[in-house]
């Protein structure tokens, strides 16, 4: 059975860093989505495991690095100069396709249980 375990949420200062981690069952594309209170889903970032190749949400590129360690089978959010805006819960998923990215939430089909992020002073 497909599992995913997220960790690393906490509270931190405007311009602060924080590292996700998603520790999966097996090797496959992880996308890292957040959820802000009353705002939809949306998709921050996401890495493939048929060629690691990356995908960022505008917004987060040049601050938010996403890694994998195919050895421990787990992939990492680094989150840098993090701002009150970022304030949400973290989720990882893998998609359908199991091993691609895809641009749309509804095509992952396993969920993390999430990890809130709060960024305030």
């Amino acid at each position: 059975q497909l599992q995913l375990v997220e960790s690393g949420g906490g509270l931190v200062q405007p311009g602060g860093s924080l590292r996700l981690s998603c520790a999966a069952s097996g090797h496959y594309a992880i996308g890292w989505f957040r959820q802000a209170p009353g705002k939809e889903r949306e998709e921050v970032s996401c890495i493939s495991s048929s060629d690691d190749s990356t995908y960022y949400l505008d917004s987060m590129k040049g601050r938010f690095t996403i890694s994998r360690d195919n050895a421990k089978n787990t992939v990492y959010l680094q989150m840098n100069s993090l701002k009150p805006e970022d304030t949400a819960v973290y989720y990882c998923a893998v998609p359908r396709a199991y091993h691609y990215c895809s641009g749309s939430l509804y095509e992952y089909d396993y969920w993390g249980q999430g990890t809130q992020v709060t960024v305030s002073s």
